[in-house]
């Protein structure tokens, strides 16, 4: 198959999601009014509101001492599944307005904590009590909430954070479960094991079939890790660190695999992303580019061309913070790795990811990992070489070849020297 025909193919199939993607609706303001009135008709008394709640939410601001919170949607407790972050938004097609509409609908109800010594006060603390037994269900839970306050409705929305936006807060005096909830026995075993590390234990749930958005809200109640070093993870930090400890899981288990047999051009688009896919025979090495396209929130200046960032890492992996491209690096390196280790091959992968004006506000990196997923489920374009089958996509991309052969360690056909990732 021809590069061009593939881009056609792939065009068509997407139509509709791009549509989605390009229809900004601002109707959200109405919809966050809407919340209010839903709010007052189920709230009971002057501040105890009743619901279902689907998760958890642990917020990065003031750290150490964080803002703790559980999730309710209000006025929908008969499907609070469609609140759930997952990978059913994805196959749903859903679009931005959709992400932000069901996160309007969740009421943040917010104490604040310290992140340590949590196993110590999960027995003595019913609000951290109810919200571990939140996270660690294998369903939604009734939860009974004492409010201070009336929900501050300002919806807090920040381009810098790759987690999806949170809706409307309150703050809570306390919180309590009306029916014992079901606790998966995996669970209940990495809960109980006082010596068992975060990262085994995120490896051993993974490896028993557990959704990776179950064990990041797991992770961010405290529930993983040694006894004494459980602790509140902020949730936009523990998505990125389950992708980061499963990607470096499956990067061992491939490491010995054989090579894949050709170069494969793999293509996704989704809210506004375009994602291309290009592996290699050879040892693993990746590299995540992202072209943001000016005059968007993510680059704002239009007279300043498309911004490119990029990260890499070789055989080894990396220790050094990934700066340039943060959760989305992880979230796209994951996809990559679950897809060779489901063939039982190895290769290097060079990920180019260009965001274009549509993607108008974040939604979170669960979007970049799935659309990597879905990528790679699908029938590739091969070419002959790995230079060819960059020069092939630079066609469709807003930069030129020799601007992303300057910026890609991969593109370029360089290899960086280890210790500047370390």
């Amino acid at each position: 198959m021809r590069l061009d025909e593939y881009v056609d193919i792939e065009q068509n199939k997407r139509a509709e999601r791009r549509r989605l993607a390009k229809n900004r609706s601002y109707d959200i303001v109405e919809y966050l009014d809407d919340f209010q009135d839903r709010f007052e008709s189920t709230v009971q008394g002057d501040s105890l509101y009743g619901g279902v709640s689907p998760s958890i939410f642990v917020g990065t601001s003031n750290y150490p001492h964080v803002s703790t919170g559980v999730l309710s949607p209000v006025g929908h407790n008969d499907d609070v599944s469609q609140f759930i972050t997952s990978d059913t938004w994805y196959n749903e097609d859903i679009s931005i307005s959709d992400v932000f509409e069901r996160r309007a609908s969740l009421l943040n109800s917010t104490t604040t904590r310290p992140v340590t010594n949590v196993a110590e006060t999960w027995d003595g603390d019913g609000f951290l009590g109810t919200q571990r037994e939140i996270a660690i269900a294998d369903h939604p839970v009734t939860v009974e909430i004492g409010l201070v306050n009336r929900p501050n409705i300002d919806f807090d929305v920040n381009p810098a954070d790759v987690s999806t936006p949170v809706g409307p807060r309150a703050r809570a005096e306390s919180a309590a479960l009306n029916e014992n909830p079901h606790v998966p026995r995996a669970v209940e075993k990495t809960i109980s094991d006082d010596d068992w590390n975060a990262e085994g234990a995120i490896t051993y749930l993974y490896r028993r079939d557990f959704d990776i958005y179950d064990i990041n809200t797991i992770l961010s109640a405290g529930a993983l890790g040694r006894t004494d070093q459980r602790r509140l993870v902020p949730t936009r930090w523990s998505i990125t660190a389950v992708d980061d400890v499963i990607g470096r899981y499956l990067r061992g288990r491939i490491r010995t695999n054989q090579d894949i047999n050709s170069v494969e051009i793999h293509r996704e688009s989704f809210l506004g992303n375009a994602f291309w896919v290009i592996l290699a025979p050879g040892e693993w090495e990746y590299e995540l580019v992202e072209m943001k396209a000016p005059g968007s929130i993510w680059n704002p200046k239009p007279e300043a061309g498309t911004a490119i960032t990029t990260d890499w890492e070789g055989r080894e992996g990396r220790t050094k913070y990934v700066s340039e491209t943060a959760g989305a690096y992880h979230a796209a390196r994951l996809g990559v790795l679950e897809h060779l280790a489901q063939r039982g091959r190895r290769a290097k992968a060079l990920i180019l990811r260009h965001i274009s004006a549509d993607y108008w506000a974040p939604v979170g990196v669960w979007q970049v990992r799935e659309t990597v997923r879905d990528t790679l489920d699908d029938t590739p374009a091969i070419s002959e070489t790995m230079h060819e089958a960059i020069d092939g996509v630079c066609e469709h991309l807003p930069i030129s070849s020799a601007r992303l052969h300057r910026a890609s360690t991969i593109a370029a056909g360089r290899q960086a020297t280890f210790d500047t990732f370390t």
